[in-house]
């Protein structure tokens, strides 16, 4: 059974490659990637109407469980990409996203991602409206 989300279920942003972020051949590092994935994440959790920084003061925590990612081209200094993140499901206890990196209509990277919800022990925690966006206001 899925736990429906909050719409938008997508969010786009754009993100300019930093000179620190490349490597001596002026190509973004294999590691940024991740990095720009989680912003993509933490943007589409703002956009549901998420408060990450008020979840973790609840003492719930997101965590990675699989990360699969297949780069298609190089991404270089100074480009301007877009990253799309997408729910692609959401179970009792999982969710996962989807994400295109592209630098206008060329693809760069596809990845997915499945995370959990834990508690400060480490237990999972099921996923459901509530424990993700606080108590629906009424």
């Amino acid at each position: 059974m899925e736990t429906p989300l909050p719409a938008p279920d997508s969010h786009e942003m754009k993100i300019r490659v930093r000179y620190s972020e490349s490597d001596p051949m002026g190509l973004l590092h294999h590691s940024r990637y991740l990095s720009y994935f989680e912003m993509g994440r933490m943007e589409l959790f703002r956009a549901q109407g998420g408060d990450y920084r008020e979840m973790e003061s609840r003492g719930l925590f997101v965590v990675v469980l699989k990360l699969q990612c297949e780069f298609k081209r190089p991404a270089r200094f100074d480009d301007l990409l877009t990253l799309r993140t997408s729910v692609a499901r959401v179970t009792p206890v999982k969710l996962e996203h989807d994400y295109d990196l592209r630098r206008g209509d060329e693809l760069l990277a596809k990845a997915r991602v499945v995370l959990a919800c834990v508690d400060r022990s480490g237990e999972v925690r099921r996923l459901t409206r509530d424990l993700l966006f606080g108590p629906a206001e009424g």
